[in-house]
Formats: C-alpha cells, structure tokens, sequence
C-alpha cells in the first residue's frame, strides 16, 4: 500500500477530530469507566457491534484512544457500539463475549488478550452467525475473515531504524532487545521488523547483539527487572535499547537513570504515549512509533457495516492487504495502516492532530522544552 506522510495524515484528520476526542493519553483512575457496560447511546439504526478490549495495565491506547474513537466510528455508521474492557482477564473476555452473542450483535470486533481465547470467541460467534474482526492483533488459529490492524512488522522496522541511527557512529555498539509477549502475534511481528535492520547489523559486527528477551503478559514491571538483569550480566554496560512499547521503555529509562546512563542510551519504544512522548522530550527514550488509532477504528468500523450488510465484495474492497496466520494455515483478508516513527522534533503533530493534549503532555520539566518545539 502506498505510504502516507504524517503531514498528509495531520490535513486529513485536522477538521475531524477535535482535541477534545480522546482526551489524555493515560490510564483511567476509575475503573467503573473502563468496564462499564454498553457504550452504545441507544437506536442504532443498523444494530449493535460489540467489542472488546484486552486490557489497561501495560498501555493506555485502550481506553485512551481506541474506545472512544471505536465508539464515535461506529455510531457515524449508523451502528450502537458495545464497548466493553476485560481488563487482561481471560475468563472475563470469554464471558463477555457470551453476553455481547446472546444479545445477537451484528458483528463482533476482538481485541483479544491472546490467540488462545480470541479464537474461541470467534469460534463461537461463527457458530452464532456472528461475523468477526480480529482487531490490532491477528488471532492465529483462528476463524475471523478479516483483520483490522497496522503494518507491525513495519512499527519493528522504525523501531530498529530509530536506535541503529542512533548508534551509527558507535561500530560494536551493544544493544539489547525487550519484546513483549511471546503469545502475542504483533510482538512476533515487531520483532520481525526490528531483525530485519538489526540483523544484518549484528551479523557485520556494526553492531552487537547482548541479548533479546520477550516478556510475559508485557509486563512493565517484569521488563524492567529483565532488563536490570541483563544490564549487570553485561557488566553494566550498554549502548542502545529496543524496547517494544512505551511501557517497557519507561521501566527500562528507570533502570538506565539508576545507573546514570539515561539520555546515553537510546531507547525505541511505540504508542506515542504522554510518558514516551515525554521521555522522547527529554532526550531519555529516542523515539516512539505513532499509530494512527483513528484510522483504525473507523476502518474496522466501515468493515463491520459491509460485515453486518453481507456486502462481501465491499468488505473485500477494503481489506486490500493480507496477512498469514501461520497456526492456521490460511491467509486473512486485512487493513493494515501506516505507522509512523517520532523522535524529539515530531512530538509537535502528534500534539497538532489532536492525539495528546498540550495541556497533558507540557508540563513539570517538559514544559520550557515544548515551548521551544512550538508545542502548545
């Protein structure tokens, strides 16, 4: 698919979203407002879509952006959106899941926590006549028609690009690698893009692979021992980062500024959170890789109304790009979007398109740094 340039992004999405749309980019406090029933405003004039979110613990994209931008998506559709959240619950996902069938929803979009369960729900709603999107992670061996996601194994090439130009003038640069899940397909994917710069690095001797560790449920607290750990294995000694997310790269700064090494060190991460836009700002975290989370939602939201209509040859239209399911064996009809890499002098249009507010991300020790960017 052609590329699309962040400025091209920031025009289309300039008059669509409001700085008000998502609101800040951090957890909710109020864990009623993250697991709270129907978001759906009632009379939907095309049925429900339900959906269900993996989690709050390890990002804050759930609730941050993909709820409310799903919720607006879905009802400029024409549709009642179900929005619920399993707060890295397997069980909880399921039962969900059972509910938003029984009720009969049109269609049903899963961000699931794993393969394992993502594919039991859509198993069961195919059984129900329940047409599914796999949304953001691909569930292998599953049964979903159509895939709804970005290029992640393009997020892993922008994340190993970040820190090798980073370290370009450093030959023998040591580098260490924290993944996130092994059960995770896009972890799998974003290790694939990073290996695909970084390999050749490491096998010329430019640069030297200390160690790659993948971490269990992305477990922030979890990545930040690995990494201590294999930091003092290496005698303390590091030169560049690959961190798959802005969660890890914030329990990774933690342990580099413990032994005043932060700012030294490269650090990649992706979310484009406030904390990573910050760490970005101060020099801590290198880069981040921005999605477009509103792109997504109203593509799976597009893909679910020609779903809900049986239009086959216009949800084929849409979903123009593939993806292999290797546990399956088959290939996935997919939209897949464009990722974006951001270091210090682009934090600005993520600001400029509305994802994260001035007033959240420019404050304490960033604030003279975002005047200096034009930040406000």
């Amino acid at each position: 698919m052609r590329t699309k340039t962040l400025g091209a992004v920031a025009i289309a999405l300039a008059a669509l979203l409001p700085l008000t749309a998502c609101g800040s980019n951090s957890s909710r406090s109020d864990d009623n407002a993250t697991t709270s029933g129907s978001s759906g405003g009632g009379g939907g004039a095309n049925g429900t879509v339900g959906v269900i979110l993996p989690e709050t613990a390890t990002s804050a994209r759930w609730e941050g952006f993909d709820r409310p931008m799903l919720q607006k998506a879905l009802t400029a559709q024409g549709f009642d959106a179900d929005i619920e959240n399993a707060q890295g619950d397997v069980q909880k996902f399921s039962t969900l899941a059972d509910g938003m069938i029984a009720k009969g929803v049109k269609v049903l979009v899963i961000a699931a926590i794993n393969s394992e369960v993502g594919t039991a729900v859509a198993n069961k709603a195919k059984k129900a006549g329940i047409p599914t999107i796999d949304y953001d992670r691909l569930n292998l061996g599953g049964s979903s028609d159509y895939y709804v996601s970005f290029d992640n194994v393009r997020v892993g090439q922008l994340q190993g690009q970040g820190v090798a130009g980073a370290l370009k003038d450093k030959p023998g640069a040591q580098v260490i690698e924290i993944e996130g899940a092994p059960t995770d397909n896009n972890a799998t994917l974003f290790a694939q893009g990073q290996h695909k710069v970084l390999q050749p690095l490491y096998d010329s001797g430019a640069l030297k692979l200390v160690h790659s560790q993948a971490i269990d449920g992305w477990d922030n607290q979890k990545g930040g021992q690995v990494f201590e750990q294999l930091l003092t294995g290496n005698g303390g000694k590091v030169d560049g980062v690959v961190a798959a997310n802005d969660g890890l790269a914030g329990a990774i700064i933690t342990v580099l500024k413990k032994n005043g090494l932060n700012g030294k060190v490269p650090v990649s991460g992706q979310d484009a959170t406030v904390e990573g836009l910050k760490a970005v700002l101060r020099g801590d975290q290198y880069m981040t890789v921005f999605k477009p989370i509103k792109d997504e939602a109203e593509a799976a939201a597009k893909l679910a109304t020609a779903l809900a209509k049986g239009d086959k040859a216009t949800a084929d239209g849409l979903a123009t790009a593939s993806s292999t399911d290797p546990k399956g064996n088959r290939t996935v009809k997919s939209v897949l979007l464009d990722p974006h890499s951001i270091t210090r002098t682009e934090v600005k249009q993520v600001v400029d398109l509305g994802y994260v507010k001035a007033s959240d991300l420019c404050t304490g020790d960033v604030a003279q740094l975002c005047t200096q960017l034009g930040i406000a």
